[in-house]
């Protein structure tokens, strides 16, 4: 097999430059959670933990819907360069606060609330300029890159962390996240993309409305992102909120926990390998399978199991991850017109999260009335739950992908 064949992506100009600076962002974006997590907890709480996570998530909720809009008016390469250029001022700004003093909890909360607002208006326009900026028969490869470049970060960003929180501060994790970001800002400054403003013309409120009717139109579309609204309560708020906190108390501190998510990144690597070349008749139906993997590392994490069982469980899910997001983009850009596709990705986005800040507030109360075990497995079933009721959707189990072209 012809290395081309694998990643033919990359001999597109534009497409080359985004993934440089997508891969430099990533390997910083893999060490702030564990940073900024520890660095809490060095005088917080889980509860702490999940405010300042809930502070990150809030404004991508908030200013999701207006950022897709804001996708389809104007340049995305614009956006993006904006949303970087604020996440590494406050990425820098934090490490720098973390390094120098102590910050309070409210300084925690607020940069992170700056770094969410990034990401929100950074999100719907990546989505919009992948198709942008690569061939159609380069699509699939070039979205399994990118979660390929997300993946690495994942499994080196985390290890470099837990590393660098173990023999000296973790405010250098964070400062190292906020200067990756200038890499992906580099990167995006060089990018040659021609914009056309076909519908500028139209007011803001009929460019929103405009997205909810093509949201809705699609069955497929709004079911999935109903059940990720609150499949992603289920998975993240008890791995990333209480998580850390159990891995602090029974399985070794920060260097164990950089182990496990550096397992969730070389899963996800392996997915996203796999999605170079796999072509999946029914794109929908394996992406909504995919997250049931989780289930290991959340009984693992319930029942204290040793660091490496619970690392394997997340590289196990680290593999569905990326499968699931290729597949769930990739229909997306597939499917919808690329004039409107950033609004509409802006509303997937804005569901499957716009319940994830509450569910990270309000993990760390539930858990002191319910336990740990208790409160985890719950959010296990749960989650097996939510999948199979989405499997009896008939338009996500039937929706077909474009034929296979081979490079």
């Amino acid at each position: 097999m012809r290395l081309s064949g694998w990643v033919g992506a990359l001999k597109e100009r534009n497409f080359l430059l985004f993934f440089i600076g997508q891969s430099a962002s990533q390997v910083g974006s893999g060490m702030a959670p564990v940073a900024i997590t520890f660095a809490v907890l060095q005088h917080g709480t889980a509860s702490d933990v999940g405010y300042v996570a809930a502070a990150g998530l809030t404004p991508v909720v908030i200013f999701l819907l207006v950022a897709g809009v804001l996708a389809d008016r104007m340049s995305r390469r614009v956006v993006m360069l904006g949303s970087d250029a604020l996440r590494a001022l406050a990425e820098t700004g934090l490490g720098i606060w973390i390094l120098t003093q102590r910050p309070p909890l409210w300084g925690f909360l607020v940069l992170a609330a700056l770094v969410g607002a990034g990401q929100a208006f950074f999100s719907p326009a990546m989505t919009g300029i992948v198709p942008q900026i690569v061939s159609e028969g380069n699509l699939q490869q070039a979205n399994a890159l990118t979660g390929l470049s997300g993946s690495v970060g994942g499994i080196i960003g985390p290890a470099i962390a837990g590393v660098i929180i173990a023999v000296a501060n973790p405010g250098w994790a964070v400062l190292i996240d906020g200067l990756s970001y200038v890499a992906s800002v580099v990167s995006l400054y060089l990018i040659k993309i021609d914009w056309r403003a076909s519908e500028a013309h139209e007011s803001f409120l009929l460019q929103l409305r405009q997205g909810w009717t093509e949201f809705w139109a699609r069955t497929w579309l709004w079911v999935i992102v109903v059940e990720f609204s609150i499949v992603n309560i289920l998975i993240f708020a008890p791995t990333f909120v209480l998580g850390p906190v159990i891995v602090k108390e029974y399985l070794g501190g920060a260097t164990a926990w950089g182990l496990i998510l550096a397992a969730e990144g070389a899963g996800a690597v392996l997915g996203g390998i796999l999605m170079l070349k796999w072509h999946v008749p029914r794109p929908l139906l394996v992406a909504t399978i995919s997250p049931i993997v989780w289930v290991w590392p959340l009984l693992g994490l319930a029942y204290h199991a040793p660091a490496p069982f619970i690392a394997l469980g997340t590289f196990v899910s680290g593999v569905g991850v990326s499968i699931f997001s290729t597949l769930w983009i990739t229909t997306m850009q597939r499917e919808i017109p690329s004039a409107i596709l950033s609004r509409v990705s802006a509303y997937d986005w804005f569901g499957s999260l716009v319940f994830l800040p509450i569910g990270m507030a309000l993990i760390g109360p539930i858990e002191k009335v319910f336990g740990f075990s208790t409160t985890i497995v719950s959010c296990a079933v749960l989650l097996v739950v939510f999948i199979g009721a989405t499997l009896t959707v008939p338009s996500v189990v039937q929706m077909r992908a474009a034929a296979n072209v081979d490079e």
